[in-house]
């Protein structure tokens, strides 16, 4: 029988309260996360934060990794002063997923980047970030919750390859962005301000400025799911090449 792929979630580090706990020091994460990888074909294990150190190690149990969203990332990272719009509020959770996605980089892992996380993959390869769109109306959706708008796959990437239509109408909010690119990443859509919407590198390491967990569409995740699959034979495969020779 074959196993689904592992896909490792990073999560949130906050305070929540819930049934008889108030405001007690938590680990979350919305259910659209895991309910998105198990619907395209996955396995989703939660990873809380850890010691960065840990990261490697906590990596090869896994077949694929996804970075979720989340607040700003701490402009330290990026040789940045905090604008007056940035929220900055995990340092945990800000170590431990750069030191995840340096890690997975390193082995060659398929990874995703979902908002916040595409931000951290730019800057784990040496970019920088807008702390904050001024005219981000259509990006950070409103009071009531996540808005839509279109995105704009670049011909020949991976991404143009999942959804090949000239636009794409897709879940979103967030206030920040790619500005400079990170070393050896390509842009792959655009919004129609021309906001970076998706950037991608070597093998399957992408990542999207929306939330494909808020919407309908599984191809981004059964992509990753799908080449989690194949990373996971290909190295049973070299597992076996010693004894069979």
């Amino acid at each position: 029988m074959t196993t689904r792929p592992v896909i490792g979630i990073s999560t949130h580090l906050t305070e929540a309260t819930w049934d008889s706990w108030d405001r007690q020091r938590a680990v979350l994460l919305s259910a659209r996360y895991p309910a998105i990888v198990q619907a395209a074909g996955g396995i989703a294990f939660l990873l809380p934060p850890d010691a960065p150190q840990r990261a490697p190690e906590a990596l090869t149990r896994l077949d694929a990794l996804v970075v979720s969203g989340g607040p700003d990332l701490h402009p330290a990272y990026y040789d940045a002063e905090p604008h007056p719009r940035t929220r900055a509020v995990t340092p945990e959770r800000d170590a431990w997923e750069l030191a995840l996605l340096r890690a997975a980089l390193a082995t060659g892992l398929p990874l995703l980047g979902i908002c916040r996380g595409m931000q951290l993959l730019n800057v784990a390869l040496g970019g920088t970030l807008i702390q904050h769109l001024e005219q981000g109306e259509a990006h950070l959706g409103s009071s009531k919750g996540y808005g839509r708008h279109a995105v704009r796959p670049v011909a020949g990437t991976l991404l143009a390859g999942l959804l090949p239509e000239p636009e794409v109408s897709v879940p979103t909010y967030h206030h920040q962005a790619v500005d400079r690119l990170g070393a050896g990443l390509t842009v792959s859509a655009y919004a129609e301000d021309g906001t970076v919407e998706a950037v991608e590198g070597g093998g399957f390491t992408l990542g999207v400025q929306w939330h494909p967990e808020q919407g309908e569409d599984l191809r981004v995740l059964q992509a990753l799911v799908g080449a989690a699959v194949v990373a996971r034979a290909q190295e049973r495969s070299a597992d076996l090449l010693p004894v069979l020779e």
